[in-house]
């Protein structure tokens, strides 16, 4: 496989799988808000901090007000990580290899493009905020239900995978730490600290698997401990480590990458997640997150940053 087509399913599958995440924070962000009562309230501004985007949103922006940072979350043509550039980013390198995937998955793309850019008016009102986000959602698990029953399951299939995994596990580590920096813990607000935590565990689609594996009660430690060190639960950071070990290994020169992916799972194995306090518990996940953009970087100078005579020389090999 040319190492073009390799890097762009591989961007294609980050972009639509940032969609859907920014849909779902949003949406669950706009749930806790109505949970929580006047005077008690995160606000937006967190969301902005989740994708990492607090400087460049400020450039252009006052404030964290409802109107101003769901423009920016959504369709902010200034925001790389909006929903919208994240579509028509995927949509542009999904055009250039249609020959490679199914068509069925390109004219899903090519719908949701269209579904986002000509609804914005929806997204950004209160009354058709869930739906368009909900169908945004569904779309995305289409895209990749799709890949996966109808796409040949080689190389490229495992650049897919690998994509939609290490944007999953950034994203968990975002949310992880933004939220419980965040999280309001005056006196007016401690009877509303455990909807807080539920909040957080429903940005992950987490809240109904973590009662599963951890209880009923709802506790700071066991969050952090699910989110961090589940070795069953899909989105969580340890599963994501585990599923980029397994992806990788089948392919030719992939032996500094697993060492990278290595390192970080026996790390992560190692630490004492439930005792790690907010300041902690920040300067730790920006490790992580160094360690996720070491295994991207590894990933692309093995695979994406070959001329294809090098590609196919390794491949023969």
């Amino acid at each position: 496989m040319l190492s073009r087509v390799g890097e762009t399913l591989y961007w294609v599958s980050r972009y639509i799988e940032r969609a859907e995440n920014v849909a779902r924070v949003i949406n669950v962000n706009n749930m806790l808000l109505l949970d929580l009562p006047k005077g008690v309230c995160t606000g937006w501004g967190p969301l902005i901090d989740i994708i990492g985007a607090r400087q460049a949103y400020l450039e252009n922006n006052a404030d964290f007000s409802e109107a101003k940072a769901l423009k920016y979350l959504l369709i902010g043509k200034d925001n790389p990580s909006s929903i919208l550039n994240s579509i028509i980013s995927a949509r542009e390198s999904a055009r250039t290899i249609r020959d490679v995937i199914p068509r069925d998955v390109w004219e899903e793309i090519n719908s949701l493009y269209y579904y986002v850019k000509n609804n914005q008016s929806e997204g950004l009102s209160k009354r058709g905020r869930f739906a368009y986000l909900k169908k945004i959602i569904e779309s995305a698990h289409l895209i990749f239900g799709t890949l996966n029953a109808t796409i040949n399951h080689d190389n490229g299939y495992i650049f897919i995978q690998f994509g939609s995994i290490i944007e999953r596990a950034d994203m968990s580590s975002r949310i992880l730490d933004i939220r419980s920096e965040t999280l309001i813990t005056n006196e007016e607000a401690k009877p509303y600290e455990n909807i807080q935590w539920i909040s957080l565990l429903r940005s992950l689609s987490a809240y109904q698997m973590y009662r599963q594996e951890m209880g009923v009660r709802v506790q700071r430690a066991d969050v952090i401990e699910f989110v961090m060190h589940s070795e069953v639960f899909p989105r969580s950071i340890l599963f994501c480590l585990n599923e980029m070990k397994s992806l990788v290994e089948p392919l030719l020169n992939s032996t500094e990458i697993i060492a990278i992916i290595d390192n970080a799972r026996h790390d992560l194995k190692e630490k004492n997640v439930r005792d790690l306090k907010n300041g902690f518990l920040h300067n730790y996940v920006d490790e992580i997150q160094i360690k996720l953009a070491a295994i991207h970087n590894a990933l692309a100078e093995s695979y994406f940053l070959k001329s294809p005579s090098q590609t196919q020389s390794q491949s023969q090999s």
